[in-house]
């Protein structure tokens, strides 16, 4: 059977005195949505995220790392991949940081790898309805990038379904707002970008009848991290592959 180490990832790492310029260029530029901080022997310290790194907009500053630091989700190299997604759910991000038994860290393990092996080898039980999330934020096409940013600073949320004339038409993330400077260029040229120029247009929707393993089959193809839920036309709620989890028997 196999276990944490076996999917284990190098995943970078951030000193308490690296600047959060640094840790945004990374979030950008890598797959990886959480950056973890560790001191000089390696000893897990936390880790921050997309969200965190744009708290800070400007394209140089001092302000380090060291303030946005949040505990992290750690397992040991020989969890069983039903434990490292517990830790993963607890914290709702989308990777847990391997450390031996002085917490020093080797590596990480990311969510989007485990997922497909978990939702293979379980039984999923239960509808879409049964485990969406139903506080459904949306954004409307037309709004300027900066409101996206601040509903992504001060909700906590991290995607957004985005509509049009009351239809789902795309869905924007905290990505979509790091890619090609597009922050900067929003705060630079006020209201000049919208949301519908930088949300993801190709979209997969699912009914909330469905079977949450039919969620799971669709996250597997599509590599997708979550899906909106339409019913009748309209938006209803959110499954996500932390939303998966939870039906695991």
């Amino acid at each position: 059977m196999k276990v944490a180490q076996d999917f284990m990832v190098e995943i970078p790492v951030l000193r308490f005195s690296d600047q959060m310029t640094k840790a945004r260029q990374i979030l950008r530029d890598d797959k990886f949505r959480e950056v973890y901080v560790v001191n000089d022997t390696r000893k897990l310290l936390g880790y921050i995220d997309i969200t965190d790194g744009l708290r800070v907009t400007a394209t140089k500053s001092n302000i380090t790392v060291e303030g946005f630091v949040k505990d992290a989700p750690e397992v040991q190299g020989a969890a069983p991949l039903e434990q490292v997604a517990r830790e993963i759910r607890k914290f709702r991000t989308d990777s847990a940081a391997v450390v031996d038994g002085q917490r020093h860290m080797s590596g990480g393990v990311l969510l989007s790898d485990l997922f497909p092996v978990l939702v293979s080898r379980h039984v999923l039980s239960g509808t879409v309805a049964d485990h969406m999330s139903r506080n459904v934020v949306t954004a409307d096409a037309g709004e300027p990038l900066q409101h996206i940013y601040t509903l992504i600073v001060e909700s906590g949320f991290i995607a957004f379904p985005v509509v049009k004339k009351k239809k789902v038409v795309g869905i924007v993330s905290r990505r979509d707002l790091l890619r090609g400077g597009r922050m900067r260029a929003a705060f630079t040229h006020a209201g000049n970008t919208t949301v519908g120029e930088i949300m993801t247009k190709e979209l997969v929707t699912i009914g909330p009848d469905e079977a949450i393993s039919t969620a799971a089959e669709l996250l597997v193809r599509h590599d997708v991290s979550r899906l909106p839920v339409i019913d009748r036309g309209a938006i209803v709620g959110i499954v996500d592959r932390h939303d998966v989890l939870a039906g695991l028997r």
